[in-house]
């Protein structure tokens, strides 16, 4: 495990939610700390707050107490605008259901998230094109996702996480829509972008990827119950 810097530091973070006036209380004082290059997974039984988790990560909710700084900035209380932007910048999101849009060939799809950063039309070419190949898909730029298989869409996926050189990767539960020859092909792939320097933190249920990250972070009742490192 590399012994760079923290990139993510969540403390005392909870997360509640009203429904009829009854409180879900789905995270419950998580303390947590990512360091630049780790590979973490969080694994836990469904329901036990893990997704609220990540999704708390990846700025696509609030906390409701708590702090989470990322890269040394406080964003738990940002603006909706300003999350947006950390998040189009710093955070490359891997899911489960791929999310690819159906009438954008492959290259549109790992372009759409540049476009929206703003970035020129060589630099958007040159960062989808590196992306691609990366991930083996360069000779498929032109395709649709409906012309890919599912294991296909997952890498195209992966790219678009990629190309705009995030500060971490959130996957959430990536091999969930894969069999299992194409589920271990994506976590090989995982394995070979974090050798490359990337940190990733991944969701997952499955006891057999989580052991492909080099630290284990245990969720239940929306705690965290446990953490520990592989041996390397």
């Amino acid at each position: 495990m590399n012994g760079n810097s923290t990139l993510i530091k969540l403390e005392d973070v909870t997360k509640v939610f009203l429904t009829d006036e009854v409180e879900t209380h789905a995270l419950s004082g998580i303390h947590l700390d990512i360091r630049q290059g780790e590979y973490v997974s969080i694994a836990g039984p469904s329901g036990c707050g893990k997704s609220t988790l990540l999704s708390i990560l990846g700025l696509l909710d609030t906390p409701s107490g708590g702090s989470y700084t990322l890269k040394g900035t406080e964003v738990a209380n940002l603006s909706f605008p300003e999350r947006a932007r950390i998040r189009n910048r710093e955070i490359g999101f891997i899911f489960q259901s791929f999310n690819l849009i159906g009438d954008l060939t492959v290259f549109e799809n790992v372009e759409l998230p540049l476009t929206y950063r703003g970035m020129g039309a060589s630099d958007r070419k040159a960062h989808v094109l590196e992306a691609l190949e990366r991930v083996g898909m360069g000779h498929r730029a032109k395709h649709l996702p409906s012309q890919l298989s599912g294991g296909q869409q997952q890498r195209v996926a992966v790219a678009r996480a990629l190309a705009g050189k995030p500060a971490i990767l959130l996957a959430d539960e990536p091999t969930g829509n894969l069999d299992s020859r194409n589920g271990e092909a994506v976590m090989d792939l995982l394995k070979e972008l974090h050798a490359a320097g990337a940190t990733i933190c991944m969701v997952t249920h499955d006891q057999r990827f989580a052991q492909h990250a080099d630290r284990t972070v245990h969720v239940f009742d929306g705690r965290v119950v446990e953490d520990h490192s592989m041996a390397a």
